[in-house]
């Protein structure tokens, strides 16, 4: 897999099929892209864990729970849902997610209410100078951190066990990985 990549690129839309892709990110924690074209649907299942859809592109409407009380979902929309909830989504023009079955225990942030659509980028704030960093899930093999960082702030080289991969919600910046640059643009993704 390339470096710098959009899941929109992966996994493109295609008229009236939905096409599911093992992200191969995780044992335990299962990472699947989801992309639906035009007039499609997913009828409504649950899982006895909980899970995380991420929208990367288009529109999605999600029908949650036994009343199938519809949400609509866009670009850089989150929705978490708690074991045996049921979900359903579905679109009229194309919609591209990123969905992750949490296998063991997830603890949650308190600033996300499960069944609620909510944009990742409204949860943090620049801060002057300085990188913010809000953990919003993890358990004992998985954590999702949402960060924002300041112009001209950045970490310290580093390595860390297991699979990253950073979503560019706005913005640019550069990473650094194993001696080389990638410049990281807004929609875009690095693993």
């Amino acid at each position: 897999m390339m470096d710098i990549f959009t899941v929109s690129a992966i996994r493109p839309i295609r008229d009236y099929m939905t096409i599911s892709r093992d992200a191969h990110l995780g044992i335990t924690n299962k990472v699947t892209w989801f992309s639906m074209g035009k007039n499609t649907s997913i009828s409504q299942e649950c899982y006895d864990h909980s899970t995380i859809y991420m929208v990367n592109d288009g529109e999605g409407v999600f029908a949650i729970g036994i009343e199938g009380d519809k949400v609509i979902a866009n670009k850089g929309d989150i929705v978490f849902i708690e074991p045996g909830t049921l979900l359903g989504v579905e679109t009229r023009s194309g919609v591209i997610f990123t969905e992750i079955i949490n296998l063991e225990a997830i603890k949650m942030t308190e600033k996300i209410v499960p069944g609620e659509i909510f944009a990742l980028k409204n949860l943090i704030d620049y801060e002057d100078g300085s990188i913010s960093n809000l953990d919003l899930a993890s358990n004992g093999t998985f954590k999702y951190v949402l960060m924002a960082f300041d112009e001209g702030t950045g970490l310290t080289p580093h390595r860390a066990p297991g699979n990253a991969v950073v979503f560019a919600l706005e913005g640019k910046a550069i990473i650094g990985y194993e001696g080389l640059d990638y410049e990281i643009h807004e929609g875009q993704c690095f693993r």
